[in-house]
């Protein structure tokens, strides 16, 4: 059953769209990754899916309905993102008590154990924390609330390096033992990619893929090694990336499945045969030449 239905949805600020005919689908219960430079369009897109914008064309549902303004479909939804606020006179542990009766599998044990865990002073309010700290606890009102839709938007700013390795294990750990649809955007695609399920990368505000994570690991192969022979090999082929090395030798990315019956004939020319990471992938399929920051540099 898909939780979330895009058609055609387009939302535009004056004349600049920041999500452009936009199309996809979320299953139940998966955890998706939103991932895209800044300025990609996820965090409106977000806002969209959360019913926080309407859309300027196109179709957006969200368990079977309009999002909105639609209060039924806000109690299925957790938002967090960086710029949540709460009144200065609740203290933390204040929030988690008037929040808890909102949603209705709310966890207020977990939230608590997440909270003396990460060594949050409870007794402080939410405008005193610092800036990681207001970001694991707006994420731990993410995990504990239990949403059948829990949105992440860019949960982890501010946070250290071992605070966000903790913040993705909890958030893992949880969803396995309880599960719903989750969204996570991020722009650090190798940090995230453990835990995803599926992957949607967004550019300019429109989708540049739509994959599970197990067959985006697959999608490009690179070839390394002399430019004349890379050529005829490639010739007639759609490059996802292209860079010039070294004079006279070539680096390319392609989709796997437009190379994939010559690699035998590849890898006996001399060619390097390399796989891709996910977040290089992300950052050519996404990159505004071919040639990344070398093409700068050749055109001065």
């Amino acid at each position: 059953m898909s939780v979330i239905q895009c058609q055609n949805v387009t939302r535009s600020y004056g004349k600049l769209k920041a999500i452009d005919n936009l199309s996809f689908a979320i299953e139940e219960n998966k955890l998706t990754g939103l991932i895209g430079r800044n300025g990609a369009g996820k965090t409106t897109l977000l806002k969209l899916l959360a019913g926080y914008l309407k859309p300027t064309s196109g179709e957006i549902e969200v368990f079977s309905q309009k999002p909105f303004n639609n209060l039924e479909g806000s109690s299925k939804t957790m938002f967090v993102n960086d710029t949540m606020t709460f009144p200065d006179s609740f203290t933390l542990i204040d929030i988690l008590s008037e929040v808890a009766p909102f949603y209705a599998n709310w966890n207020s044990n977990l939230a608590k154990g997440l909270l003396d865990y990460f060594s949050i002073n409870p007794k402080q309010p939410h405008s005193k924390l610092s800036k990681g700290s207001k970001s694991t606890f707006n994420s731990i009102l993410g995990i504990a609330s239990r949403c059948p839709l829990t949105i992440f938007d860019e949960p982890t700013s501010g946070m250290d390096s071992a605070v966000r390795k903790d913040f993705y294990k909890a958030l893992l750990k949880d969803y396995l033992e309880y599960p719903r649809s989750i969204i996570l955007s991020s722009h650090l695609i190798n940090e995230v990619e453990g835990i995803l399920e599926d992957i949607l990368l967004l550019n300019q505000g429109v989708k540049s893929l739509h994959l599970p994570v197990l067959e985006l690991k697959k999608f490009a192969i690179g070839l390394r090694g002399n430019a004349q022979v890379i050529q005829r090999f490639v010739e007639g082929k759609e490059l996802i990336y292209q860079e010039e090395f070294a004079k006279g030798y070539l680096y390319v990315v392609l989709r796997s499945e437009l190379i994939q019956p010559e690699l035998k004939l590849v890898r006996q020319s001399g060619l390097d045969v390399l796989s891709i990471s996910t977040d290089d992938l992300c950052i050519y399929l996404t990159a505004k030449s071919r040639g990344g920051i070398d093409y700068v540099f050749k055109r001065s």
